[in-house]
């Protein structure tokens, strides 16, 4: 009988007789200073790098102590390299105005670089729910793709997922459950426009979900009549818009009617068409501006109407 190849990696024989300083020695000679030229951002790399103040201040701290944490790189066949953890280190560097980025190189297959990569960007302390999102499904993906093991980072001698669900094994590792884990990877088939709602929190998770089921141009209905009504669709609204949808039945009229609904949390407001609306609207003027141009433009009519009512009663 064929050998079955075990469960478990065996420690060799240098990891046996070494000392924990050889072993750290050895670290030490996979780090080196890798020329920024050289290294590719991870593919999709679900999470933003942000020139915010905390990447001032991170800045300021590499021009005075340099990198403190080697980034992870792994070499790539044509001799490059790609860019597994460190993201903001390397952003860091180039806006120091340094040309190299102190690196520990691993030997890492794709698969594995993935779930290297996620993992080490979850220990950030804000995540946006699309961060989030795309993470779990690049996690879960790669971790199928390689027989669903959850060796490669954190238990060097660990075996397979003994029957678990890929899901479960993520969330029990992130700290959310297998559901939450899912609804986060249906966050990534919402249009950009509807999962931005998401991070700014004027969508929440649940109502998102739905949303997430239904096709681009009837969530791009969705995302119209969200700027028209100034307002996010409830989760109860999202329901019987996605009841309407498996059923054939959800038109551009239809989100327009469930939408339109007065909400008991709701204000009295006034709903304009956009349609009519943008057609007395130079072209020029952005879709964002378009609120402050109509006040002004009822500005300027008001000031007629009075002029004119002034001229009249002399």
């Amino acid at each position: 009988m064929a050998d079955r190849k075990s469960d478990f990696a065996l420690p060799t024989l240098d990891d046996l007789f070494s000392t924990q300083e050889e072993r750290d020695d050895a670290r030490l000679e996979k780090i080196r200073d890798i020329p920024i030229d050289l290294i590719d951002d991870f593919p999709d790399h679900p999470f933003h790098v942000r020139d915010d103040e905390d990447m001032v201040q991170f800045v300021e701290s590499i021009k005075t102590n340099g990198v403190l944490t080697p980034a992870v790189l792994r070499q790539k066949e044509d001799g490059r390299y790609e860019l597994v953890a460190g993201h903001r280190r390397k952003r860091a560097c180039e806006l120091a105005g340094l040309t190299t980025l102190r690196s520990e190189i691993k030997d890492l297959t794709h698969d594995e670089a993935v779930v290297y990569m996620v993992e080490s960007n979850f220990q950030r302390t804000t995540i946006l729910p699309s961060e989030k999102a795309f993470a779990y499904k690049m996690r879960l993906e790669a971790m199928s793709r390689q027989g669903k093991r959850t060796d490669l980072t954190s238990n060097p001698v660990g075996g397979k997922l003994m029957g678990k669900e890929t899901a479960q094994i993520v969330g029990e590792q992130s700290g959310d459950s297998s559901t939450q884990v899912r609804r986060y990877i249906r966050l990534t088939f919402l249009v950009p426009e509807l999962l931005e709602f998401v991070d700014e929190g004027r969508i929440k998770m649940r109502p998102a979900v739905e949303l997430s089921y239904l096709d681009e141009d009837s969530q791009r209905d969705v995302v119209e009549q969200i700027d028209i009504n100034d307002c996010t669709p409830s989760h109860d609204q999202t329901i019987r818009m996605r009841k309407m949808f498996d059923s054939g039945k959800l038109t551009a009229e239809a989100v327009e009617a469930i939408m339109s609904e007065e909400k008991p949390n709701q204000r009295e407001r006034i709903v304009l068409r956009g349609d009519r609306v943008r057609s007395l609207i130079p072209k020029n003027v952005q879709l964002k501006d378009t609120e402050d141009y109509v006040c002004r433009a009822l500005e300027h009519y008001a000031k007629y109407l009075r002029h004119r009512s002034e001229r009249d009663s002399r």
